[in-house]
């Protein structure tokens, strides 16, 4: 039973071009690119159907260990899309365009964040580290130029002084947290996907984005945690 893949047409190739050359791309932005593309080489479009037609990108992609994947902002809960590299794992990945004691702090920092109770690390916190690299210690205004960079490239979002990971590090990365912090990850309860901002259930740990969380409980009725029913003590957004 051979499936054949569907054909990679030019409209293909432009939209892959683009969010390469993004790193990521918003949901509506991705949804108005689909359009653009297969406008402008004449393919048939459907405005439901860019899953579809990523599919068929994901398809000729697949020998080359790479696929175009979905994923949500902890923030306001959208879409996403980003192309990532299965072959080898992103930290390995990061190498090529950081030096080691940059590494180091992403790898430090992401420590803070993943192990937070709210999936934040603070500037002071994240600074303090600096001179106590083991590869080379970092003055703080080098460290502070390195996050900036790190932000530049999209691997972590700062809002008021405080450090989260970027939504493309959480798709690119989801599968090296989740191995690499096994006792501590934790899956979205509703959509499935790492949690990092999360809210928690305290009678059995069942985790929720937050935007997961203000959709559940959009009824005005009693909160309950959807895995054990206990209630829901955490404050809904």
């Amino acid at each position: 039973n051979i499936v054949m893949a569907a054909p990679m047409t030019d409209a293909h190739r432009r939209f892959l071009q683009v969010l390469m050359s993004h790193g990521i791309m918003e949901g509506s932005e991705a949804r108005k690119l689909h359009r653009c593309c297969c406008e402008i080489h004449k393919v048939y479009y459907a405005h439901d159907k860019l899953d579809d037609f990523i599919s068929a990108i994901n398809s000729h992609l697949q020998p080359l260990f790479m696929q175009v994947r979905k994923g949500m902002s902890e923030d306001d809960g959208r879409a996403h899309y980003a192309l990532v590299n299965l072959a080898e794992t992103e930290i390995t990945k990061m190498a090529s365009d950081y030096a080691e004691n940059e590494l180091e702090l992403f790898r430090k920092t992401m420590d803070l964040i993943i192990l937070s109770e709210n999936g934040f690390a603070s500037s002071t916190d994240i600074l303090n580290l600096a001179d106590q690299l083991k590869t080379k210690k970092m003055k703080k205004k080098e460290a502070e130029q390195v996050l900036k960079v790190f932000v530049e490239d999209k691997w972590l979002s700062e809002r008021n002084g405080e450090y989260t990971l970027h939504t493309r590090c959480i798709i690119e990365m989801e599968r090296y947290i989740l191995s690499n912090y096994q006792d501590v990850a934790r899956k979205c309860n509703i959509c499935h996907s790492l949690a990092i901002q999360s809210q928690v259930c305290e009678s059995c740990g069942t985790a929720m984005h937050l935007p997961c969380v203000r959709k559940y409980f959009r009824a005005p009725t009693e909160p309950r945690c959807p895995q054990c029913n206990d209630f829901w003590s955490c404050d809904i957004p």
